[in-house]
């Protein structure tokens, strides 16, 4: 009959879904499938087709037919397609993780080497906080900006960015002690320093209007003087470029007083650089500028993608051992297969392939934003891949945020950003990274015929 290929195609698909075939599984061929399941050639042939099709399986000229990937979980980690309460698309703007076209290609041609068994042997063997000599070679490199390249020597790794962050904030500050911050600043910050038992307190700045941020040229030195004043603070995290949420770079004088404040005060610095990459033509880290005070982490997850999470610490070299041991304490080191990756990705061009991708993205997402939001008060960067909106009156964030999510669009608050006893004004992060274009231009536009009606009308 001619449904039966359908039918047996229908039984491999539920194998597929059961986890009894796996990504990357390789099907039999096809007269060995139609043996084994007592159907003709010509079915089997209709089968493979049909997994194709429905996008199961892939076929590889000269290898065979492989069981595809899983399509990504759109609401959670991407956009999520189905019907909002109005219709249309529901999307996730809250996560924000940018994937390129064709990137999974590109990563996937090198790994190929990797996966010969006797470099796959010496890819599965642990691997010490301090990695490779290879993994340092090729971090130092993806590192360098403005002039300064880290030393290799002094470059440790761990699982992913937060656990680079964690590990900073812990080798700088015990448990009571005090962190300072941007008064809006990182989530995720809010939440290890509360696990690690730290007080974060918000570095004012010169005031900005409704918005109580630092000034444009980022963290001010004054403020972080004051603070100090009031009680000693361990160490201070800061994202000098492209600050999250506000896409604030700080200048180069700003980061040389900054690094000169820390020097008298004596405090450690962490500075957050996962977004850098976006802009490339930014002035040095104030690694640069305080070497001996700054550990400075990174990732591979905005470069590349949202699973891929091998971090990097470039630190003092007299922070280097008391890093690692923060690292090995919480267990946040990097597994070695990650490192193995990651340097082929770093040293065959890959990243930088992706990451001149995303740079062009940025820009076409920033043409996006002028024209659906183009009227308000949006704070951003062209090279960023998210906006600070402040609101229009009488729009409350909460009021806001749940309209939205009515209208199937996930956004943040800014109260998730805001570190009390600062309190955020009225005012979202966007972030635009994750959707496609198309499906972005559709929820800014829902945003902005939003933002222009009465609040709760």
């Amino acid at each position: 009959m001619a449904e039966d290929f359908r039918r047996v195609a229908d039984q491999v698909a539920a194998e597929i879904a059961a986890g009894r075939l796996r990504p990357g599984d390789r099907l039999p061929t096809q007269r060995a499938f139609a043996r084994s399941r007592r159907i003709a050639n010509s079915t089997a042939i209709r089968v493979y087709g049909e997994l194709v099709r429905r996008g199961l399986a892939v076929g590889e000229v000269g290898r065979g037919t492989f069981v595809r990937a899983a399509p990504p979980s759109p609401g959670h980690a991407l956009t999520e397609e189905g019907t909002a309460a109005e219709g249309g698309p529901t999307v996730n703007l809250e996560l924000n993780y940018p994937v390129s076209e064709g990137q999974s290609e590109l990563m996937a041609q090198s790994l190929a080497g990797l996966l010969r068994p006797d470099v796959l042997e010496a890819a599965t063997r642990p691997a010490a906080a301090d990695g490779t000599p290879a993994a340092r070679e090729a971090a130092a490199s993806l590192l360098a900006r403005g002039g300064w390249r880290p030393d290799p020597g002094q470059l440790l790794f761990a699982g992913n960015g937060r656990q680079a962050i964690a590990a900073a904030i812990a080798s700088f500050v015990r448990p009571g002690g005090r962190l300072g911050v941007e008064p809006l600043t990182y989530p995720l910050v809010k939440a290890v320093a509360e696990r690690l038992g730290v007080s974060l307190v918000p570095i004012a700045g010169h005031a900005d209007g409704a918005a109580g941020l630092v000034d444009a040229s980022g963290l001010c030195p004054e403020a972080l003087y004051a603070a100090h004043r009031r009680a000693p603070l361990g160490a201070v995290y800061v994202q000098p470029t492209l600050h999250n949420p506000t896409s604030v770079t700080m200048s180069e004088e700003r980061r040389s007083q900054l690094a000169a404040a820390c020097a008298e005060l004596n405090i450690g610095v962490v500075e957050d650089t996962t977004w850098a990459f976006l802009a490339p033509e930014a002035p040095a880290p104030l690694a640069a500028h305080a070497p001996a005070r700054t550990v400075l982490v990174d990732s591979l997850s905005k470069r590349l993608a949202p699973g891929l999470t091998t971090g990097f610490l470039a630190a003092p070299a007299t922070h280097t051992a008391v890093l690692a041991d923060a690292l090995r304490s919480g267990a946040w080191t990097a597994a070695r297969f990650n490192l193995e990756a990651a340097t082929r990705w770093i040293s065959d061009g890959t990243v930088a392939t992706v990451t001149a991708a995303k740079r062009a993205d940025t820009a076409a997402r920033h043409r996006l934003v002028q024209r659906r939001l183009g009227g308000f008060r949006i704070r951003t960067d062209p090279r960023a891949y998210y906006c600070w909106w402040e609101l229009p009156a009488p729009w409350r964030t909460d009021t806001f945020v749940a309209a939205a999510a009515a209208r199937g669009i996930a956004i943040t608050p800014g109260s998730a950003f805001a570190v009390p006893p600062h309190t955020a004004p009225d005012a979202v992060r966007i972030g635009l990274a994750s959707p496609t274009r198309e499906v972005l231009a559709y929820a800014l536009e829902t945003l902005a015929e939003l933002a222009r009606r009465p609040a709760g009308g």
